[in-house]
């Protein structure tokens, strides 16, 4: 069983998590908050689909998309019925959920979101099977092996990704999972975006291809940086100049991101 966007509009992902540089940049984790609504709201009334892969944390990214959704629907220009919006469950995300809370995370958005639970090595499986299932016992490398699954997944049904901050430490997964998201889009010759305003593994990816100077204050090199020693800009392949990625990467002005995001966007999918 394998999910198909049936949706003729692109499908955009969106990775993002906490930038160890927020307070060095003056920001907080509610200006990202801001940042992922603003993204959302524009692609969401430009007609684009959204994916997301993350975890179910009480006020975090997930749930904050899931009420932003939820919201965008009671909009009288919103086309009722359509699901704009498809959540990847890595096995080891939602493996640990109750069926009890299962059942009732599945009942609360199965209206605005289409929810994908996938098995360690990314099948899909509807709800009544997930709930069948008995969770196993971990083997130690659930986490690393689910992420990887769902991320490829993921970069196999959408069109594009949207790239903004990304921690460099304490990840479950091979490498950072912002930094494996843009890496497998790369290869699957995507258009990503880069907004490194918010620093990160956005940041660092984007100085990695030489798209902005180094900090003086840069990090020493994560697991997966040199991967992406191998591409520069152009493989961005996002319908924005040398000179506007350079600018998507460097601005904290999530309006300006935002309208450079839907103009290479537009270029792209409407040329």
């Amino acid at each position: 069983m394998t999910y198909q966007n049936t949706n003729p509009t692109p499908t955009v992902a969106i990775s993002i998590s906490e930038s160890p540089d927020m307070s060095a940049l003056g920001l907080s984790y509610e200006h990202l908050q801001d940042a992922m609504a603003e993204i959302a709201l524009h692609l969401l009334s430009s007609g684009m689909s959204l994916a997301y892969g993350g975890d179910l944390r009480a006020h975090g990214f997930t749930e904050l998309l899931f009420e932003l959704v939820m919201r965008y629907q009671n909009h009288p220009n919103h086309k009722k019925k359509r699901i704009t919006v498809t959540n990847y469950l890595a096995w080891p995300v939602h493996s640990r959920m109750t069926v009890k809370d299962l059942a009732a995370f599945s009942t609360r958005y199965t209206e605005s979101m289409h929810l994908v639970f996938l098995t360690q090595d990314g099948t899909p499986l509807n709800l009544q099977k997930r709930l069948d299932l008995r969770t196993p016992e971990s083997d130690g490398n659930e986490w690393e092996e689910g992420l990887t699954a769902m991320r490829n997944v993921m970069a196999r049904e959408t069109q594009a990704r949207i790239v903004l901050g990304g921690r460099v430490k304490g990840h479950k997964g091979s490498m950072p999972g912002v930094a494996e998201e843009t890496l497998l889009s790369l290869r699957s010759q995507q258009p990503v975006f880069l907004l490194g305003g918010f620093g990160g593994c956005t940041r660092d990816i984007a100085e990695t291809i030489r798209l902005v100077d180094r900090w003086a204050g840069s990090r020493p090199e994560w697991k997966g940086h040199s991967d992406f020693k191998y591409y520069s800009w152009k493989n961005l392949r996002n319908g924005l100049s040398k000179e506007e990625n350079e600018i998507l990467a460097r601005t904290p002005h999530i309006q300006q991101a935002a309208t450079l995001v839907s103009r290479g966007l537009r270029r792209r999918f409407n040329g």
